[in-house]
């Protein structure tokens, strides 16, 4: 039955929503690269190049439910980077009340 449940195919959202979402960060990218007043900061609302550019960008990339490009996901893993070693061994101290409680 959970085999049934999930889905083979990939749902690919809605494309009004993907059309507006990509229509505002295209439009925020234009605004921050061509208006240097864009770039600033204000006092309402903050870092304006967060708002018109992070968020529409996060949003689309919320709208392919944070899937990672398929560059991405096929990247191996430097050579000697993730390499399996042996685990350290403890040293054997005698604790400070064993001998103690030997006595």
């Amino acid at each position: 039955m959970a085999e049934s449940s999930r889905r083979s195919t990939v749902e690919q959202p809605d494309p009004r929503v993907l059309r507006c979402v990509r229509q505002a960060a295209l439009a925020g990218l234009a605004l921050v690269l061509v208006w240097p007043a864009m770039r600033g900061s204000s006092t309402w609302i903050g870092w304006l190049p967060l708002w018109l550019l992070g968020m529409p960008l996060s949003a689309w990339w919320a709208l392919y439910r944070f899937r990672l490009p398929a560059a991405w996901r096929t990247r191996r893993p430097a050579a000697g980077g993730n390499r399996q070693r042996p685990q350290a061994r403890r040293l054997r101290r005698p604790r400070r009340g064993a001998a103690v409680r030997a006595a």
